[in-house]
């Protein structure tokens, strides 16, 4: 169970809150669950575990090391800051692509028939990362995809410079936001592709750091 004994490793979890104003926000239906399994998994491993989670309702282990965050914003510069130190980064997060560019204070009264809001970009994260890799530190995406399922992951994996991604389909019973159970494919920068069958994500999670520690044993 020591795969990584002294391996720093640093995850992130659930989702991120971007404020609209005082009282709302624009979110998604994460639970965090898959990346709080990944980081129970990787303490048990012998790992040093940080884990940058937006918000959720879970608890995890106090040896772990839980910073929480609502923010993309606020994730990128808490991952930023902490990225130079690992060995291993796992980006299980699903992190807004957008925010709204201004947010409002006070609460938005009910009073026209329409409201728009506009919205920019967040900092890509994980392509940042992927920028800034280290010699042998290896960097994990998670890529949720409702089409074109390893089409669409290979291509995340050469855009952010990932050493691998764990991709899972958006439409699939088995797998999404929300659930105990998930369905995944670990797919890597040698061309190798492993599809994982429907399990526990407290199991799919040992699967992926096993394949992880294999993987950076290899470097």
């Amino acid at each position: 169970m020591s795969f990584l004994k002294g391996k720093r490793v640093l995850i992130t979890a659930g989702p991120t809150y971007e404020r609209i104003d005082d009282v709302r926000f624009i979110g998604n239906f994460s639970s965090g669950k898959m990346g709080f399994a990944l980081a129970e998994s990787a303490l048990r491993m012998g790992a040093v575990v940080s884990l940058v989670t937006g918000p959720t309702c879970l608890h995890c282990d106090p040896a772990i090391d839980r910073i929480d965050i609502e923010s993309a914003n606020d994730m990128y510069y808490k991952v930023m800051a902490l990225s130079k130190e690992q060995d291993i980064i796992i980006m299980s997060a699903a992190v807004a692509d957008y925010t709204p560019k201004f947010k409002q204070n006070g609460k938005i009264k009910k009073k026209e028939d329409s409201l728009t809001i506009e919205l920019v970009k967040t900092k890509d994260i994980l392509r940042e990362l992927g920028k800034n890799k280290k010699d042998n530190q290896v960097l994990i995406g998670f890529a949720l995809e409702s089409e074109k399922l390893l089409e669409y992951a290979k291509d995340k994996l050469e855009r952010k410079n990932c050493n691998i991604i764990v991709a899972n389909s958006a439409n699939s019973a088995n797998s999404g936001f929300g659930k105990d159970i998930n369905t995944v494919t670990i797919i890597d920068d040698k061309e190798n592709v492993k599809e994982i069958a429907t399990a526990p994500k407290s199991e799919l999670a040992y699967t992926i750091l096993e394949y992880v520690s294999e993987y950076s044993e290899k470097l």
